[in-house]
């Protein structure tokens, strides 16, 4: 018993066991930085060389509606590969620091397989019903904000009482804790605001979070049931500015 007791609390010490977060992350972080993107590799060269290669880069790899609704056999796959890609360093931190906050506990609560596939499924869903509403913009679409806005839902949904810090930018960045049910819906609200703003242009693709946020509580929704919810212990996540 009190072995049993010992590997509890070395567990609850170390925290949720999350590889594939993890791993995802660290993904994510090495194919930025191999990329024109990042800025570190002078084989892409600098100013408009650098500039153009940025371009190519992101319309190989992401998704770009116009494309993927003409049938082209190459972009098929972009809903995956988009998943991977980030067109700043401000844009890969943001997504990576939430996906870390949220997606450990999450990941945990689901298991390692199905986690797995959410997140690339839910991902991708993200993705597409963005391209859909925009099906004749070529610019192109990067990033994981559509996955992790899944894990943000789904993490309202398994965790709504779990204390979450957050830094709000009208209240001078003071840190303050509310339950998950306080703030990931208001992320959402804003969300929301913002999708019904935005132009087609370069920019950040507001349907996609609201998508992949609304996919991420129905399926904890649906999987889970409501006998299911977990009282979670105090999680720390910065909220404000930095938006997946």
């Amino acid at each position: 018993m009190i072995g049993n007791w010992s590997g509890t609390v070395r567990k609850a010490l170390r925290g949720p066991s999350a590889p594939v977060t993890y791993g995802l992350i660290a993904l994510c972080c090495a194919v930025f930085v191999i990329g024109p993107a990042s800025g570190l590799d002078p084989a892409y060269g600098s100013g408009d060389g650098l500039m153009a290669a940025q371009r190519a880069y992101f319309r190989r790899w992401g998704v770009v509606p116009v494309e993927l609704f003409e049938g082209s056999a190459r972009a098929v796959l972009t809903p995956a590969t988009a998943l991977f890609v980030h067109g700043s360093w401000v844009h890969l931190l943001g997504n990576m620091l939430f996906l870390h906050v949220f997606g450990a506990m999450t990941e945990e609560r689901m298991g390692r397989v199905e986690y797995t596939f959410f997140y690339l499924g839910c991902g991708c869903l993200a993705l597409l019903g963005y391209a859909a509403a925009h099906s004749g913009s070529p610019q192109s679409l990067v990033g994981a904000s559509g996955a992790i806005s899944a894990v943000l839902g789904a993490f309202l949904y398994l965790f709504p009482r779990a204390r979450v810090t957050s830094l709000l930018p009208f209240l001078f960045f003071l840190p303050l804790r509310f339950p998950a049910w306080v703030v990931l819906p208001f992320w959402a609200a804003l969300q929301w605001v913002a999708a019904g703003q935005a132009t087609q242009g370069p920019g950040v693709a507001y349907l996609a979070h609201l998508v992949g946020f609304g996919l991420g509580f129905c399926y904890a929704w649906a999987r889970f049931g409501r006998t299911t919810r977990v009282r979670a212990a105090p999680a720390p996540a910065p909220e404000g500015e930095n938006q997946p």
